[in-house]
């Protein structure tokens, strides 16, 4: 629909209304939050695009659909105790059960807000909004570090549950949303959600305090874990799914617009000017994930050498790369998923900084996607190990490639006018959401 591909929104409207209700009445467990960002985010986002002119696809239809799959998926928060929803849903059978440890990750129940607001909004029903915000609310007032949170949290006792800090896997959205749900909210900004901007505001001071090293020798700015809490170890370890950062800091700074824009207007404080440095620092880094490895595709995870300790382990294998002793890329850790966390972050930062750098990243980014992940016989795949030339293929392409890593790559090279930010947030599916409450309607 952003492309103005009508022949293939017209095929693609055509299925979702024969087909995606009974797969909705057939389908057995699902995950709440894989489900709320990918379909409920991919119908709300379409239903939006389709009211904007584009009749290729019928906007009512996206919305009686959008409610009957959302009104499945409020089953995990009704069947729960707390505030805090189960992990899973059989939609066939309309029940919510937890997963097996019982626990739901922060992330997951934290990062449906975007979607469930705004289904809210199109819809006349509260019902979405009140019970997608009372995760946070309820978050608000769990004790944290410096705004840091454990990744897991528990349906039945609405507390966090051990120790482990990371802005990876099943902690990064929590911070994403943090954000992006007060931007979403234009009219609550200064009222009743002033809270999720102190609460961000707060977590990204503890990023900079606890999380945020340098690699030796060259430096790079990181960001690590603590996976025994505050008072345990240090860990250097970075997935890419903390590539998101550089982004979500920049557009947390700039709430959208330009750098030159933000600073001609005075608007930036000391921690947004903080963050957009941190932004730009980690975004070179991201990078450097990629040109490190002899395919130019960043691995699934790195660690970074720091003062003190010795990581032991492989490079990337390019020799020409300067940073090739500051990362450490472990045997398991070697392989690619084509995620889009890094040309993600390169989308913002060009836009808010204008830096034509970053257009030049993303393009030897996707230039190595192309040589090392294309598929003669159509489509891309994921790699075992980018460390290797010519890198081993798994024969699998997650739905994120199109979703996020296509559509951000394309949006990094095209017009800034195309779903400007100071009017739309992406869901972290890459689904834009249009601002609510902007005097001008979209």
């Amino acid at each position: 629909m952003i492309m103005g591909e009508n022949d293939i929104v017209k095929e693609a409207s055509s299925w979702i209304e024969k087909n995606l209700v009974s797969r909705i009445n057939e389908r057995g467990q699902v995950n709440l939050f894989e489900t709320t960002i990918r379909v409920l985010g991919g119908l709300l986002s379409a239903y939006h695009l389709s009211i904007g002119g584009n009749n290729s696809t019928n906007p009512e239809m996206l919305l009686e659909i959008s409610k009957v799959l959302g009104d499945r998926l409020l089953l995990a928060f009704s069947s729960s105790s707390t505030p805090i929803p189960f992990s899973d849903v059989y939609l066939r059978d309309k029940v919510a059960r937890t997963a097996p440890d019982g626990l739901s990750s922060t992330s997951e129940v934290s990062t449906l807000q975007l979607e469930f607001n705004y289904l809210s909004e199109i819809s006349g029903d509260p019902k979405y909004y009140s019970q997608g915000m009372k995760v946070l609310e309820h978050m608000r007032s769990l004790p944290k570090v410096e705004g840091l949170v454990p990744i897991y949290i528990s349906p039945q006792s609405g507390q966090f549950s051990g120790e482990n800090i990371r802005l990876g896997s099943r902690g990064d959205s929590y911070y994403e949303y943090l954000i992006k749900i007060w931007i979403q909210q234009k009219n609550r900004r200064d009222t009743d959600l002033k809270y999720l901007y102190e609460m961000y505001t707060e977590a990204m001071r503890g990023v900079r305090h606890r999380l945020v090293r340098k690699s030796i020798p060259k430096g790079l700015v990181f960001v690590g874990e603590l996976p025994y809490g505050s008072q345990g170890d240090f860990s250097p370890k970075m997935d890419h799914l903390v590539c998101f950062l550089p982004g979500t800091l920049a557009l947390g700074a700039t709430k959208g617009m330009t750098k030159k824009k933000a600073i001609e207007s005075n608007l930036l404080s000391n921690d947004d000017i903080e963050n957009l440095k941190l932004a730009e620092d980690l975004a070179k880094t991201c990078f450097e994930m990629y040109e490190v490895t002899s395919t130019g595709l960043a691995p699934e995870i790195a660690y970074f050498q720091i003062k003190g300790e010795n990581e032991n382990g492989p490079h990337g294998g390019n020799t020409s790369s300067e940073y090739l002793n500051d990362i450490v890329i472990k045997h398991l850790d070697r392989h690619n998923l084509l995620r889009p966390e890094t040309v993600e972050s390169l989308m913002y930062l060009h836009r808010i900084t204008e830096d034509p750098k970053y257009r030049e990243w993303g393009w030897q980014i996707f230039e190595a996607f192309e040589k090392y992940t294309k598929v003669e016989s159509g489509g891309y795949t994921s790699l075992d190990d980018v460390t290797s030339v010519p890198p081993p293929k798994r024969d699998k392409m997650e739905t994120f490639f199109l979703g996020e890593t296509l559509k951000y790559l394309y949006l990094l090279f095209g017009e800034n006018d195309v779903l400007p930010l100071d009017k739309y947030v992406f869901n972290t599916e890459a689904h834009p959401l249009p601002i609510i409450g902007l005097v001008d309607e979209i």
